[in-house]
């Protein structure tokens, strides 16, 4: 045996949920440009989980369910509410996440149907998690779910606590089907690898959630933010990345381990974040961005990412860079639940080898002798 760190390259399952073949990103067949342009993410969600995309019937059914399964149990916003106001955001989400299986009679019925229900609770609660969080962190009081509206829409009504206009849900939406699903990437990779012990959903979803607190998978955009914070200004990026290049430090939202020749949706991110910033009248964060993406690609031949972009449209959008893997988790769950519901379609443990690089041949030494 010999180990590849990482586990690059190597295939580790199959699957029908979404592919990266040529640097082009598709979920069940459909290339990612014709989702994000014409998809909500409710649709995206349903073909995710489905296989295919909704009629008009199934579609309503899945915003009524949605909608019904908004709400979450009283007793974990109490607990919540006793979080440390200074806690990571993403360790607060995985807790709550994790507490919302406590409440639900469901949560060890592994039957399919059940399992269902499952996936569209975690993709109707997450966002109202989500948003509260957000208020409690404030000393404010979180806002009920409101029915009858889409997921993006409902996010930004609980966080803001009024009614977003057209334009933020509509960006919102699009950001949400474009994080949706990538393939076996770490945090649904760890979703897998858990409930392939035939444990269940809510666990799975919050090692997902674990997996993706990390600064070198969903807490990219926010350090791409803190980054755009520090240069301040049009005028220092320069310096500030020839700074950064000549210290080589690293640089976050540039390169992708499966995409060499750049990240199809962070094109999108970018024609949003012009749009924002011009319907804001202050482009300076996408000036900013621009700049920043030009001195990388040039000099290191690197390209954006996801991540990049997506920083400066949150923002724009009034959402706190804390809520930035947050919202990151929002999307994804509907990817997640969807390779879960696939694991348990399917399964076997996953359980791979290591190549041993210890030492060997050694003999016992009793304590006093030692």
């Amino acid at each position: 045996m010999t180990a590849t760190k990482g586990l690059e390259g190597i295939v580790a399952t199959t699957s029908s949920i979404s592919s990266i073949v040529d640097g082009v990103l598709t979920y069940r067949g459909y290339d990612i440009d014709d989702l994000a342009d014409n998809a909500t993410f409710e649709e995206t969600a349903y073909l995710l989980w489905f296989g295919s995309l909704p009629t008009v019937p199934e579609l309503e059914a899945l915003r009524r369910d949605l909608s019904s399964y908004a709400p979450i149990p009283e007793q974990v916003l109490t607990q919540m509410k006793l979080y440390p106001k200074e806690a990571n955001t993403m360790a607060a989400l995985r807790s709550a996440v994790s507490s919302l299986a406590l409440y639900d009679e469901a949560a060890d019925d592994m039957s399919r149907e059940a399992n269902q229900t499952k996936a569209l609770k975690l993709q109707a609660q997450i966002p109202t998690v989500v948003a509260a969080l957000a208020r409690i962190r404030k000393g404010l009081e979180p806002v009920a779910p409101k029915e009858g509206l889409t997921i993006a829409e409902n996010f930004l009504y609980m966080l803001w606590g009024e009614q977003p206009d057209a334009v933020s849900v509509k960006a919102l939406d699009t950001a949400l089907v474009l994080h949706a699903d990538h393939e076996l990437n770490a945090s649904t990779f760890a979703g897998r690898v858990t409930v392939a012990t035939l444990s269940d959903i809510y666990s799975g979803v919050t090692s997902a959630i674990g997996a993706l607190k990390g600064p070198l998978h969903g807490g990219a955009n926010e350090a791409v933010m803190k980054m755009l914070e520090e240069i301040g200004s049009l005028d220092a990026v320069e310096p500030y990345i020839q700074g950064k290049l000549e210290r080589r430090e690293k640089i976050m939202g540039f390169g992708h381990r499966v995409y060499k020749n750049g990240d199809p949706r962070a094109k999108h991110l970018m024609k949003m974040s012009s749009e924002l910033g011009t319907m804001k009248n202050d482009t300076s964060l996408y000036d900013m961005s621009v700049k920043v993406e030009e001195l990388i690609t040039s000099q290191k031949g690197l390209k954006p990412n996801v991540d990049f972009y997506s920083a400066s449209v949150y923002t724009q959008l009034g959402i706190e860079r804390e809520l930035f893997t947050p919202i990151f988790a929002i999307s994804r769950t509907s990817g997640w639940t969807a390779h879960i519901l696939e694991q348990y379609e399917d399964n076997r443990i996953i359980r791979p080898r290591a190549e041993y690089t210890g030492m060997s041949d050694m003999k016992y030494v009793p304590v006093d002798e030692r």
